[in-house]
């Protein structure tokens, strides 16, 4: 497995991973915005071959922080650390780092804190 700054190459691989999630779904039907929404963020794959297995997006805030966006793995992959891996890989680029959730109990399962609406 190789956790890599994602370029169009990995494209189809990536949407692979979305397509595979139900929850997804409207990244799939917006493809060509979601598209432009990745060229304009810092984006890492985690790639076990050519299969896409996870996912993390999100924008620098000019040295303020790191916002994560999109955290995603590959239902299959799931339990294994992952996501805490694709944190773990911006937390040794940018600090701080912060992330817009839905998923809240996830985020705090691996230790980040909540501060207000988002976690850090």
């Amino acid at each position: 497995m190789v956790l890599v700054h994602y370029n169009y190459t990995y494209e189809d691989a990536l949407f692979d991973l979305i397509e595979s999630d139900p929850e997804w779904v409207e990244y799939i039907e917006h493809r060509n915005q979601y598209r432009l929404a990745i060229e304009s963020s810092t984006v890492y794959v985690l790639m076990d071959e050519s299969i896409c297995i996870g996912f993390i997006r999100g924008r620098d805030d000019s040295g303020f922080g790191f916002y994560i966006y999109d955290l995603l793995v590959r239902k299959s992959h799931r339990g294994h650390g992952y996501g805490k891996k694709l944190i773990d890989h911006l937390k040794s680029i940018y600090q701080p780092v912060y992330v817009m959730s839905d998923v809240d109990p996830y985020y705090e399962k691996i230790g980040m804190k909540k501060i207000g609406s988002i976690f850090e």
